[in-house]
Protein backbone atom coordinates (compact mmCIF):
# COMPACT_ATOMS: atom_id res chain seq x y z
CA UNK A 1 0.00 0.00 0.00
CA UNK A 2 1.29 3.47 -0.88
CA UNK A 3 1.94 5.68 2.12
CA UNK A 4 1.54 9.43 1.90
CA UNK A 5 2.93 12.10 1.28
CA UNK A 6 6.04 13.45 -0.38
CA UNK A 7 8.54 16.08 0.57
CA UNK A 8 12.20 16.89 0.02
CA UNK A 9 14.74 15.80 2.65
CA UNK A 10 18.47 16.19 3.08
CA UNK A 11 21.12 18.22 1.24
CA UNK A 12 21.54 15.40 -1.31
CA UNK A 13 17.78 15.38 -1.90
CA UNK A 14 17.29 11.65 -1.52
CA UNK A 15 13.60 11.00 -2.16
CA UNK A 16 12.59 7.99 -0.08
CA UNK A 17 9.17 6.40 0.27
CA UNK A 18 9.68 5.94 4.03
CA UNK A 19 9.91 9.72 4.40
CA UNK A 20 6.33 10.31 3.29
CA UNK A 21 4.09 12.14 5.74
CA UNK A 22 0.32 12.59 5.47
CA UNK A 23 -0.91 16.14 5.17
CA UNK A 24 -3.98 17.97 3.98
CA UNK A 25 -1.67 20.30 2.04
CA UNK A 26 -0.56 17.61 -0.41
CA UNK A 27 -3.20 14.88 -0.25
CA UNK A 28 -5.10 15.86 -3.39
CA UNK A 29 -1.98 16.31 -5.52
CA UNK A 30 -0.58 12.99 -4.31
CA UNK A 31 -3.77 11.26 -5.37
CA UNK A 32 -3.72 12.90 -8.80
CA UNK A 33 -0.08 12.05 -9.48
CA UNK A 34 0.15 8.57 -8.00
CA UNK A 35 -3.33 7.15 -8.01
CA UNK A 36 -5.11 8.02 -11.24
CA UNK A 37 -4.76 8.13 -15.00
CA UNK A 38 -4.07 11.60 -16.34
CA UNK A 39 -6.11 13.21 -19.13
CA UNK A 40 -4.09 12.79 -22.30
CA UNK A 41 -1.42 10.96 -20.29
CA UNK A 42 0.10 14.33 -19.30
CA UNK A 43 0.08 16.32 -16.06
CA UNK A 44 1.63 19.47 -14.60
CA UNK A 45 2.47 19.46 -10.87
CA UNK A 46 2.33 23.05 -9.58
CA UNK A 47 3.41 24.26 -6.16
CA UNK A 48 5.52 26.89 -4.42
CA UNK A 49 9.19 26.35 -3.66
CA UNK A 50 9.62 23.92 -0.79
CA UNK A 51 6.21 22.28 -1.16
CA UNK A 52 7.59 18.89 -2.19
CA UNK A 53 7.21 18.88 -5.99
CA UNK A 54 10.53 17.20 -6.69
CA UNK A 55 9.98 14.45 -4.13
CA UNK A 56 6.54 13.63 -5.45
CA UNK A 57 7.76 13.72 -9.05
CA UNK A 58 10.66 11.39 -8.25
CA UNK A 59 8.36 8.99 -6.43
CA UNK A 60 6.17 8.78 -9.49
CA UNK A 61 9.27 8.38 -11.67
CA UNK A 62 10.46 5.48 -9.50
CA UNK A 63 7.04 3.84 -9.68
CA UNK A 64 6.89 3.87 -13.48
CA UNK A 65 10.59 3.88 -14.43
CA UNK A 66 10.55 7.43 -15.79
CA UNK A 67 13.58 9.47 -16.78
CA UNK A 68 13.96 12.79 -14.93
CA UNK A 69 15.11 15.78 -17.00
CA UNK A 70 15.55 19.43 -16.09
CA UNK A 71 13.89 22.08 -18.20
CA UNK A 72 16.85 24.45 -18.32
CA UNK A 73 19.06 21.79 -19.89
CA UNK A 74 16.58 20.27 -22.36
CA UNK A 75 18.20 22.04 -25.30
CA UNK A 76 21.37 20.01 -24.72
CA UNK A 77 19.66 16.61 -24.34
CA UNK A 78 19.86 13.98 -27.08
CA UNK A 79 16.17 13.21 -27.34
CA UNK A 80 16.88 10.06 -29.33
CA UNK A 81 17.94 8.43 -26.07
CA UNK A 82 14.87 9.56 -24.14
CA UNK A 83 12.17 6.92 -24.11
CA UNK A 84 9.18 5.92 -22.02
CA UNK A 85 7.70 7.96 -19.16
CA UNK A 86 9.34 11.34 -18.57
CA UNK A 87 9.54 13.94 -15.81
CA UNK A 88 10.56 17.48 -16.71
CA UNK A 89 11.47 19.52 -13.64
CA UNK A 90 11.29 23.32 -13.22
CA UNK A 91 9.42 24.23 -16.41
CA UNK A 92 9.80 28.03 -16.02
CA UNK A 93 13.54 27.54 -16.64
CA UNK A 94 12.60 26.96 -20.30
CA UNK A 95 12.06 30.69 -20.79
CA UNK A 96 14.65 32.31 -23.02
CA UNK A 97 15.88 29.08 -24.59
CA UNK A 98 14.44 28.32 -28.01
CA UNK A 99 16.23 24.96 -28.05
CA UNK A 100 14.76 23.94 -24.68
CA UNK A 101 11.23 24.94 -25.74
CA UNK A 102 11.61 23.00 -28.97
CA UNK A 103 12.79 19.95 -27.01
CA UNK A 104 9.78 20.05 -24.67
CA UNK A 105 7.51 20.42 -27.71
CA UNK A 106 8.93 17.19 -29.12
CA UNK A 107 8.64 15.42 -25.75
CA UNK A 108 5.01 16.51 -25.45
CA UNK A 109 4.22 14.98 -28.84
CA UNK A 110 5.38 11.53 -27.73
CA UNK A 111 3.00 8.97 -26.30
CA UNK A 112 3.89 9.80 -22.70
CA UNK A 113 3.19 9.73 -19.87
CA UNK A 114 4.73 13.15 -19.22
CA UNK A 115 4.87 14.86 -15.81
CA UNK A 116 6.06 18.49 -15.63
CA UNK A 117 6.81 20.38 -12.40
CA UNK A 118 6.60 24.15 -11.99
CA UNK A 119 6.17 26.79 -9.33
CA UNK A 120 3.46 28.52 -11.38
CA UNK A 121 0.87 27.87 -14.08
CA UNK A 122 1.97 27.62 -17.76
CA UNK A 123 0.75 31.13 -18.60
CA UNK A 124 3.53 32.48 -16.34
CA UNK A 125 6.41 30.40 -17.74
CA UNK A 126 7.34 32.99 -20.36
CA UNK A 127 7.14 30.54 -23.27
CA UNK A 128 7.47 31.86 -26.82
CA UNK A 129 6.90 28.84 -29.10
CA UNK A 130 3.18 29.04 -29.99
CA UNK A 131 2.67 25.30 -30.54
CA UNK A 132 4.22 24.54 -27.15
CA UNK A 133 2.15 27.22 -25.41
CA UNK A 134 -1.09 25.74 -26.74
CA UNK A 135 -0.11 22.23 -25.70
CA UNK A 136 0.99 22.93 -22.13
CA UNK A 137 -2.00 25.17 -21.51
CA UNK A 138 -4.24 22.23 -22.41
CA UNK A 139 -2.68 20.02 -19.71
CA UNK A 140 -4.37 19.17 -16.42
CA UNK A 141 -2.88 20.65 -13.24
CA UNK A 142 -2.25 19.11 -9.83
CA UNK A 143 -1.68 21.72 -7.10
CA UNK A 144 0.54 21.37 -4.03
CA UNK A 145 -0.15 23.86 -1.24
CA UNK A 146 2.61 25.14 1.07
CA UNK A 147 3.28 22.65 3.90
CA UNK A 148 0.85 22.90 6.81
CA UNK A 149 1.78 22.73 10.51
CA UNK A 150 1.38 18.97 10.72
CA UNK A 151 3.69 18.32 7.78
CA UNK A 152 6.31 20.84 8.91
CA UNK A 153 6.30 19.34 12.42
CA UNK A 154 6.84 15.83 11.04
CA UNK A 155 9.61 17.06 8.75
CA UNK A 156 11.43 18.85 11.58
CA UNK A 157 11.26 15.79 13.84
CA UNK A 158 12.64 13.62 11.03
CA UNK A 159 15.42 16.08 10.18
CA UNK A 160 16.57 16.28 13.81
CA UNK A 161 16.40 12.50 14.14
CA UNK A 162 18.52 12.08 11.01
CA UNK A 163 21.20 14.12 12.78
CA UNK A 164 20.73 12.08 15.99
CA UNK A 165 19.64 15.22 17.81
CA UNK A 166 16.93 15.01 20.45
CA UNK A 167 14.82 18.13 20.99
CA UNK A 168 11.83 18.88 23.17
CA UNK A 169 8.38 18.81 21.52
CA UNK A 170 7.75 22.44 22.52
CA UNK A 171 10.74 23.45 20.38
CA UNK A 172 9.10 21.94 17.30
CA UNK A 173 5.94 23.97 17.92
CA UNK A 174 8.06 27.09 18.50
CA UNK A 175 9.87 26.65 15.17
CA UNK A 176 6.73 25.86 13.18
CA UNK A 177 5.04 29.01 14.45
CA UNK A 178 7.89 31.22 13.24
CA UNK A 179 9.42 29.67 10.13
CA UNK A 180 8.49 30.15 6.49
CA UNK A 181 6.16 27.49 5.07
CA UNK A 182 8.79 25.54 3.19
CA UNK A 183 10.44 22.15 3.58
CA UNK A 184 13.65 23.59 2.15
CA UNK A 185 13.56 26.23 4.92
CA UNK A 186 13.01 23.48 7.49
CA UNK A 187 16.09 21.65 6.22
CA UNK A 188 18.23 24.82 6.38
CA UNK A 189 16.88 25.75 9.81
CA UNK A 190 17.75 22.37 11.33
CA UNK A 191 21.22 22.54 9.78
CA UNK A 192 21.77 26.03 11.20
CA UNK A 193 20.59 25.02 14.66
CA UNK A 194 22.79 21.94 14.67
CA UNK A 195 25.84 23.95 13.55
CA UNK A 196 25.24 26.61 16.21
CA UNK A 197 24.74 23.97 18.88
CA UNK A 198 28.03 22.28 18.00
CA UNK A 199 29.89 25.59 17.78
CA UNK A 200 28.66 26.80 21.17
CA UNK A 201 28.70 23.40 22.87
CA UNK A 202 25.08 23.89 23.95
CA UNK A 203 21.87 21.92 23.37
CA UNK A 204 19.30 23.12 20.86
CA UNK A 205 16.80 25.14 22.87
CA UNK A 206 14.21 27.85 22.26
CA UNK A 207 16.81 30.46 23.25
CA UNK A 208 19.19 29.16 20.59
CA UNK A 209 16.34 29.10 18.07
CA UNK A 210 15.48 32.69 18.94
CA UNK A 211 19.03 33.72 18.06
CA UNK A 212 18.67 32.02 14.67
CA UNK A 213 15.47 33.97 14.03
CA UNK A 214 17.26 37.19 15.02
CA UNK A 215 14.94 37.69 17.96
CA UNK A 216 15.44 38.31 21.65
CA UNK A 217 12.42 36.12 22.35
CA UNK A 218 13.30 33.18 24.52
CA UNK A 219 16.62 34.60 25.77
CA UNK A 220 15.38 34.49 29.36
CA UNK A 221 14.00 30.99 28.98
CA UNK A 222 15.41 28.00 30.76
CA UNK A 223 18.35 26.89 28.56
CA UNK A 224 17.08 23.31 28.79
CA UNK A 225 13.68 24.19 27.33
Amino acid sequence: MIRQFAFDLGPAEVFRAEDYFPSRSNAEAFGQVMGAEWPGNRLILVGPAGSGKSHLAHLWADSVGAQVLFAGGLGRVDLAGVKGPIVVEDAPDLAGSAAAEEALFHLWNRAGPLLITAACAPRDWGLVLPDLVSRVQSMSLAHLAPPDDALLSAVLVKLFADRQVHVQPNLIAYLVARMDRSIAVARDLVADLDAQSLRLGKPITRALAASIFGSSEGQDADPDE
